[in-house]
């Protein structure tokens, strides 16, 4: 008797099981992704992996991105009409190559972190839409710095921003004072209940972020080796109350957004053939930079230190549509920790390269909140071509050859 009703007990846990799970997907289908058709998640796939899961994206490509103009499936736009970007810190220090992710970026801001070595602020949202097979699909993610939060603003009153730790909380007397940028997390309310866009990933589970030493086929040094889940991340958000609305003011992230004005590229016939190169600091020629111009193709394609710069997921060469070139003031090292700090307020000069053509030019931001826009030598605001965009910083002196 004991024994049937142990049995009974044991079948009635996997049913309530089975529907529990059941329910779920469904939930999850139903009001995580609307109508789009999602090919995966793949069955048998661990629960510590996260959320896999790659969308059908055959249709047309004929819904623009706010971000930089390019074009997507209906599929794509649904799912990123739910969520914010996501703005992320990615290294470029020799032993983080190949990144992993920055293909999927719709934006990328490059500017030295300290020392010479450069860091990204790779903004992902339409062209990540897609999806990833990889569970843990951008990275190596590395510190804060606060320039690169004001470029993040620019993205919503409170944006996601990945990280790992930072420079400097409030209480740091070692830190300069302009360079706290933990301390300006907080109080930019980017930890508020509501508003909690921070992603720092000391504050995130395993399957958002977890550590890869041997990811790229050499063990490398711990600093180097922790990558995140786009997709639990901005599961995560979600939970924080952060979807394209804001919790805290209900508002939508991009009811100040001001996208950039885009444009058709150039016939072949009009294009030219002028291919940038510079370098961040003379002393650290392993970061030096060349976007070799393909006319055919009309991207430019990224060496970096001298060798072609790849994708870790895709094996691919990195590429750009638009190359921007933004000269900003540098100071520092600004405190015993070598930090450095850059103009990204105010006005300054600027360089634009994309139809294999170059155009000289200024740029403007006017608040840490408000879009940095570029223009042209008559004054007129310039028009992007539709894809992956770029943005140099390089400190204002600095020579571009072409």
């Amino acid at each position: 008797m004991i024994k049937e009703k142990r049995n009974i007990l044991i079948i009635a846990a996997v049913i309530v099981y089975l529907f529990s799970t059941g329910v779920s997907y469904a939930a999850y289908n139903f009001w995580g992704q609307g109508n789009s058709q999602i090919i995966s998640p793949l069955p048998g796939d661990e629960e510590s992996e996260g959320g896999r899961f790659v969308l059908d994206t055959s249709g047309p490509r004929d819904q623009e991105c706010s971000l930089n103009g390019a074009y997507f499936t209906k599929a794509e736009r649904e799912v990123w009409e739910k969520r914010r970007p996501l703005t992320v810190m990615i290294e470029n220090h020799q032993e983080s190559r190949p990144q992993s992710g920055l293909s999927q970026a719709d934006i990328i801001y490059e500017a030295v972190a300290e020392g010479g070595i450069t860091r990204f602020l790779a903004v992902f949202y339409c062209g990540a839409a897609a999806g990833s097979l990889e569970p843990y699909n951008i990275g190596p993610v590395r510190s804060a710095r606060t320039y690169f939060l004001d470029w993040a603003s620019e993205y919503g009153d409170y944006p996601l921003y990945n990280h790992v730790g930072g420079a400097g909380q409030c209480n740091d007397s070692t830190v300069y004072e302009d360079a706290k940028a933990l301390c300006q997390i907080s109080e930019y309310g980017w930890k508020d209940k509501g508003s909690w866009g921070d992603m720092d990933q000391f504050a995130l589970p395993y399957t958002a972020c977890r550590r890869e030493p041997e990811r790229t086929g050499q063990t490398r040094a711990t600093e180097h080796t922790l990558y995140c889940n786009n997709f639990n991340l901005w599961e995560i958000a979600a939970q924080r109350g952060l979807t394209n609305k804001t919790q805290k003011t209900g508002n939508s992230w991009d009811e100040n957004f001001r996208s950039w004005p885009f444009k058709e590229e150039a016939n072949l016939n009009d294009r030219g053939e002028i291919s940038p190169k510079f370098s961040f600091w003379n002393s650290q020629s392993a970061y030096d930079v060349s976007w070799q111009y393909n006319k055919e193709k009309n991207i430019y394609e990224r060496l970096n230190g001298g060798q072609p710069h790849k994708d870790f997921l895709s094996d691919q060469q990195l590429t750009a549509k638009v190359v921007v070139v933004q000269f900003a003031r540098e100071q520092g090292s600004v405190d015993e920790h070598k930090h450095l700090i850059y103009q990204t307020t105010g006005s300054g000069q600027a360089i634009v390269f994309q139809d294999g053509q170059v155009i000289k030019g200024t740029w403007k931001k006017e608040s840490r909140l408000a879009r940095t826009r570029f223009f042209d030598g008559s004054g007129r605001e310039i028009r992007f071509n539709r894809g992956q965009i770029w943005i140099e910083v390089l400190p204002a002196g600095n020579k571009v050859a072409y």
